[in-house]
C-alpha cells in the first residue's frame, strides 16, 4: 500500500501566535553617549541602581552598550596601568558587540534569545535604531499573562 496523500497544512486560525515583544519591552530608557565621561556614567549607575544602559550615537543608533561589568575594567586601568579614568569615556569601556532583538520578534521569539545566552536583557531595534528593551522578567511577565488553556 502507498500512503502518499496530501498532508494537511494547519489552518491559521490554529497557530498559535504569541504577544509581540513590544507589548512588554520598556521604551523609556536611560541611555548614554560615546563620549561622556565614565565618571559620570558610574555616578548615573550608582544613582539610578542600574546594571548599564545602551550607548547611542546622535541618530539615535544602538553603538554599543556599557555595564557595571565594563565600569569595573575603571579601577583595572587604574591599578595596574596608572591610567587615571578622569579622561576616560564611555567608548573606551562599552561594549560594542551587542546582541539585540527585532521589534518584529514575538516573547517565544525573545525567551528562546534568553535561554540560548547569559543576557539578562536585550536591546531591542528596528533598522539599528533602538526602540526599547526587553528583559527576562518582561518575558516572564509575558508567560504569566498567558492563559493557562492556551499552553
Amino acid at each position: 500500500m502507498n500512503f502518499t496523500g496530501e498532508r494537511k497544512q494547519p489552518e491559521e486560525s490554529k497557530v498559535k501566535k504569541y504577544a509581540s515583544i513590544t507589548k512588554y519591552m520598556v521604551t523609556e530608557l536611560i541611555t548614554f553617549r560615546p563620549d561622556q565621561s565614565i565618571s559620570e556614567v558610574i555616578q548615573i549607575i550608582l544613582e539610578k541602581k542600574i546594571s548599564g544602559a545602551p550607548v547611542l550615537n546622535e541618530r539615535r543608533e544602538l553603538v554599543g552598550i556599557i555595564s557595571e561589568k565594563d565600569c569595573l575594567r575603571v579601577l583595572i586601568d587604574e591599578a595596574y596601568h596608572d591610567q587615571h579614568h578622569s579622561k576616560k569615556t564611555v567608548a573606551d569601556y562599552m561594549t560594542h558587540e551587542v546582541a539585540t532583538v527585532s521589534v518584529n520578534m514575538d516573547i517565544l521569539d525573545v525567551a528562546n534569545e534568553f535561554l540560548n545566552n547569559h543576557f539578562r536583557r536585550f536591546p531591542v531595534v528596528e533598522n539599528g535604531i533602538l526602540k526599547g528593551q526587553v528583559s527576562r522578567r518582561d518575558i516572564l511577565k509575558a508567560a504569566h499573562d498567558i492563559k493557562i488553556t492556551t499552553w
